[in-house]
């Protein structure tokens, strides 16, 4: 990759290049996507000692929820403001809000404190994740993309190599405020990385911007973005309740997507049509059946197999080795397999390495070590299909609708993650009490096999993909 090289479409209209560094984006882009993904998997390990600490357990959950509503309602704006003016300025924007939040949280003498830095760092995130998939399709050649998707991939996995273990030893030593003040660094680092591209890109003229995009879209309403984020917490609490008071959350939740959600994706969502809308809904139930199954993979060796937790925890980094494996085999213009293909086969084996995972659940008697085979064959699958399903939203979106359409990425994905976590957490909920230990995981893992065959299904409708490169 060449250190100066024009944006896409300068050469081709005869202009100088601009002084640019492709290379410096790109690490950027990384540093600040690790910035983000180390934030949320060391949060995640220092949270029992912030909660308890400030007299919050009873709060907990909201703590994580709140993070992925912030999330949801700036996806879809920033999706917005990308199509209307451009990436940079959400980026930086983004970049700013998820600092703040970070130093919100990190000072936090209270929960509601603590909550509400989380909210606020999940503005900047969603803000921020859909301003680098914008950036990535402006910026970038076709042929380049897969393995820029390749590097951001690699990047949201190694923090779980590290986020733990880091994340512990500054609970121990230090504080866990330090949890969210070492993470700031890494945003401003990545930031100053990616601001000589980013004011570049600002003189670029943007698409005059109409009613509609080349699909026949009107922008995505931000009411319905208020509502989806609104379903996503009920759905939560619902799941909390085992009565008729999460029932009648349950229907609220549902009628509120009902009403939002096919706002803010493309045509023939709901309807699996072909295309966009199946590459879309794909990516909303692939990664909530992996991260549904990944949620319940330690409990479950260390509850049942009496596994020491380091160990236990081994198993999510073999996870995080296959992700980067199928991420670098994406990237490689020598593998005989089109775009839809590999989004297919991702789905296959992460259903695989489910149903595996379910079985050695259902029948103690299997060597847990084979836990580890079923994980990094997921891992493998997610590598294969993430990226995958990225590449192919640029390549089925015109050029004012990136933004709208990487916002509707982005929110499958959370949202897809947020349901199906939770209803995993509601299956475990309901059964655990009962003892059954074999049932009760057996059952959590068979049914998120289940969600990533829906996933493969869906993927079987996005129609034959091949990049524009090949």
């Amino acid at each position: 990759m060449s250190k100066q090289d024009a944006l896409p479409g300068e050469q081709d209209q005869g202009s100088s290049p601009l002084p640019l560094s492709q290379r410096a984006l790109t690490v950027g882009i990384c540093t600040i996507t690790v910035s983000i993904a180390f934030e949320s998997i060391a949060v995640a390990t220092a949270m029992p000692v912030a909660a308890r600490d400030l007299d919050g357990i009873a709060y907990y959950a909201w703590a994580f929820s709140l993070f992925v509503i912030g999330m949801l309602l700036a996806t879809v704006i920033a999706g917005r403001v990308c199509d209307r003016v451009g990436p940079s300025r959400p980026l930086l924007v983004g970049l700013g809000i998820f600092v703040v939040g970070l130093v919100v949280a990190g000072t936090a003498e209270s929960m509601v404190q603590l909550i509400a830095g989380r909210f606020v760092q999940g503005l900047g995130g969603g803000a921020l994740n859909t301003a680098m998939f914008v950036t990535v399709a402006k910026a970038f050649r076709p042929v380049q993309r897969p393995k820029v998707f390749t590097y951001i991939s690699t990047a949201w996995v190694l923090p779980s190599f590290v986020g733990p273990p880091v994340s512990a030893w500054l609970t121990s030593h230090l504080s866990w405020h330090w949890v969210f003040f070492t993470v700031i660094p890494l945003a401003v680092i990545g930031g100053a990385m990616v601001l000589p591209t980013v004011r570049a890109m600002m003189r670029i003229p943007m698409p005059e911007v109409s009613a509609e995009d080349a699909s026949g879209l009107p922008p995505a309403p931000v009411w319905a973005a208020f509502a989806t984020a609104l379903a996503a917490a009920l759905l939560q609490a619902a799941g909390t309740r085992l009565d008729w008071s999460g029932l009648v959350l349950l229907v609220v939740a549902l009628v509120l997507l009902g009403l939002g959600l096919p706002r803010l994706m493309p045509r023939g969502f709901l309807r699996l049509g072909r295309g966009l809308s199946s590459v879309i809904l794909t990516r909303a139930l692939l990664p909530g059946a992996y991260f549904g199954g990944e949620a319940f993979l330690p409990l479950m060796l260390v509850e049942q197999r009496h596994v020491p937790l380091l160990l236990a925890g081994g198993t999510l980094t073999v996870g995080a080795v296959g992700w980067t494996t199928g991420s670098f085999l994406q990237a490689q213009r020598r593998l005989p397999l089109r775009r839809d293909q590999l989004i297919t086969l991702g789905c296959a084996n992460v259903a695989v390495g489910l149903a595996l995972a379910g079985v050695l659940a259902l029948v103690p008697s299997l060597p847990y070590g084979l836990i580890a085979l079923a994980w990094v064959f997921s891992g493998l699958g997610m590598g294969f299909a993430t990226a995958s399903t990225s590449l192919a939203t640029i390549t089925l979106s015109s050029e004012d609708a990136q933004g709208r359409n990487g916002s509707s990425l982005n929110l499958g994905d959370a949202l897809g993650s947020s349901v199906f976590v939770g209803i995993a957490g509601t299956i475990f909920g309901a059964l655990h009490p009962g003892g059954n230990l074999a049932l009760t995981f057996g059952l959590v893992l068979l049914s998120m096999a289940v969600v990533a065959v829906l996933a493969l299904l869906a993927s079987l409708r996005v129609g034959s993909l091949t990049d524009p490169a090949h």
